[in-house]
């Protein structure tokens, strides 16, 4: 069977996994790890790519 190619692009840099969460390696009074979220600044943290059309290039 032909697989389909999926309707909304996934972007390049992050692959649709445009929000993670980091371990700083410290941990909080409570025990439980501090974390810093980080999201992908190409397509700020949607996971989608930008149509062609709606980049802007240039001056």
């Amino acid at each position: 069977m032909p697989q389909h190619v999926p309707t909304a692009r996934i972007c390049r840099d992050c692959d649709g996994f445009a929000a993670v969460a980091i371990t700083t390696g410290t941990r909080h009074t409570d025990g439980s790890r501090a974390t810093v979220r980080v999201t992908c600044p190409t397509c700020k943290g949607t996971g989608h790519a930008l149509p062609a059309a709606l980049v802007r290039a240039g001056r």
